[in-house]
């Protein structure tokens, strides 16, 4: 039961420590597409972690170690001797499989259903939207400025005709590149997963860091890709004006909520991470998650 215990142990650091530090960490909004990649990479080491001790919680720690047959037997990866008895047995795998496939079921759910509201909205649009060959998008009569797309297979960029009375040239441009940055970024995806994650590990802190988080970071990488090209007083000014729009289900609006936030980012920027920062992030992403895989497999937790 060592193993058990010490996977036990470590999905407890990171599903409810380790968000509540990368939270409060000041460099994340500094290199958003980086922080995204950190709450993942948590994410990741927790389903990694509980699987794994699930486990060895039905196996009873029956490992065989020999060599690297018995490293991919002790990771059952591989039936080796006793362990291909248990592995044999689909009893054995179905803790553990379900702890991958509930999460992959929440986000296969997630997607169909966000693909069926853009469907909706689609057809919506084909009846009150007039597409814009200037603008590349499809503008509504609306009185209130908003800007939002709809990302996926049926992507799109909306804007009404409010925003652009309101919006110059160089404005409104700044505000379609950052909806543009959504749709190539593929953040509806992103937003699958995290809700995926929530939906399967319910009242985990590490779910409920990770959904709010992961929003505000993508927007703000999502403004980053869009300072390519325009300037930031571009950009600022454009989210002022359409911040009290409302993107419909399913689409990623330029205003909302945290527009408050990303406005401060922009009129107060700050220095990005150094290169030594950034590697020393991805190798502790990569370092929290190898270290379930040496606890299943490592003799020293026999």
């Amino acid at each position: 039961m060592t193993s058990t215990l010490f996977l036990a142990g470590y999905a407890a650091l990171v599903g409810v420590f380790a968000p509540r530090v990368l939270a409060r960490a000041r460099w994340t909004h500094r290199a958003p597409r980086l922080a995204v990649l950190a709450w993942y990479a948590l994410m990741a080491t927790f389903l990694v972690t509980v699987t794994l001790a699930a486990y060895h919680l039905v196996l009873r720690e029956q490992h065989v170690h020999d060599g690297l047959v018995g490293l991919l037997s002790a990771c059952g990866l591989f039936p080796v001797g006793s362990a291909s008895h248990a592995a044999a047995d689909p009893a054995t795998l179905l803790p553990p499989a379900l702890v991958v496939l509930l999460p992959a079921g929440w986000f296969l759910d997630r997607v169909w259903r966000t693909r069926r509201a853009q469907r909706r909205h689609v057809a919506l649009l084909a009846v009150v939207g007039n597409p814009s060959a200037d603008h590349d998008a499809v503008i509504v009569d609306h009185d209130t400025p908003a800007v939002y797309c709809l990302p996926g297979r049926y992507r799109q960029v909306v804007v009404t005709r409010a925003a652009i009375k309101v919006l110059s040239q160089e404005q409104l441009g700044a505000v379609l590149a950052h909806e543009r940055a959504h749709i190539a970024g593929r953040h509806h995806l992103c937003h699958a997963m995290v809700d995926a994650f929530g939906r399967s590990f319910p009242g985990l802190p590490l779910a409920r860091q990770a959904k709010g988080q992961v929003a505000l970071l993508l927007e703000m990488a999502a403004d980053d890709r869009a300072l390519r090209l325009h300037s930031r007083e571009n950009l600022a000014a454009a989210m002022c004006e359409v911040a009290a729009g409302r993107a419909p289900r399913a689409a990623f609006g330029a205003g909302g909520s945290s527009a408050a936030v990303r406005l401060h980012r922009l009129l107060v920027p700050a220095a990005t991470p150094g290169r030594a920062a950034r590697l020393g992030v991805v190798g502790g992403s990569l370092a929290a998650l190898l270290v379930p895989l040496l606890i299943a497999c490592g003799p020293f937790f026999g």
